[in-house]
């Protein structure tokens, strides 16, 4: 079992990374791969989760520790399998996922793909008031604004929709925002995916 790999980042693409370690490059999941992007050609930890079925073998990577154990928590829950609970940590706001969790707001967690209300009743039967620890110091208040930039190209709009795709997000609600995103010009995936997050769950 993996608990972390350094090593350096040599590909960021909509669905997962790649980190090269003595020769090796390991296929990481990541919630919302274009976070890292400004990591790419550098030397970067991951922790790991290892998930093994009998047809495949996956490794998840998280940017520390924390993300890690708030992720063990989120699959541990029935209903949420391995790619599950990557879709939800994709928005990064996961100081507004656990105010969920301890406030009952069911509406907020349904918003994640494949999370129904019986699912969302689920987490929280499960985690309220288990995720305490999950929260040290000022971890979680870290502030992520949307920039908004010139100069954007369509790849980039395009890239981010994959990556939405990829979590899981139907092509009814990614329409619904659609015409939201092409209204401004973003300077990377990561800014769309921001803005696509809070978009989405917002509803």
């Amino acid at each position: 079992m993996y608990e972390y790999i350094k090593g350096k980042l040599v590909y960021v693409g909509p669905l997962y990374v790649v980190l090269e370690n003595g020769g090796i490059g390991y296929q990481l999941q990541v919630a919302n791969p274009f976070r890292f992007s400004g990591n790419l050609n550098q030397e970067i930890t991951f922790y790991i989760y290892q998930a093994v079925r009998e047809d495949a073998i996956t490794l998840f990577g998280f940017k520390d520790y924390t993300e890690k154990q708030l992720y063990l928590k989120l699959i541990s829950v029935s209903g949420i399998g391995p790619k599950s609970g990557l879709s939800i940590l994709a928005s990064d706001d996961h100081l507004g996922l656990i105010q969920a969790i301890e406030t009952d707001n069911v509406g907020y967690l349904v918003k994640f793909p494949g999370v129904g209300k019986k699912t969302a009743s689920q987490i929280i039967l499960d985690l309220k008031g288990k995720l305490g620890e999950l929260l040290p110091d000022t971890y979680w208040m870290e502030e992520h604004p949307v920039h908004e930039t010139a100069g954007g190209h369509s790849a980039v709009l395009t890239e981010a929709l994959e990556a939405l795709a990829g979590l899981g997000y139907s092509d009814r609600e990614v329409k619904k925002i659609l015409p939201l995103l092409e209204k401004e010009n973003y300077s990377s995936a990561e800014e769309v995916l921001r803005t696509a997050f809070k978009l989405l769950l917002k509803g």
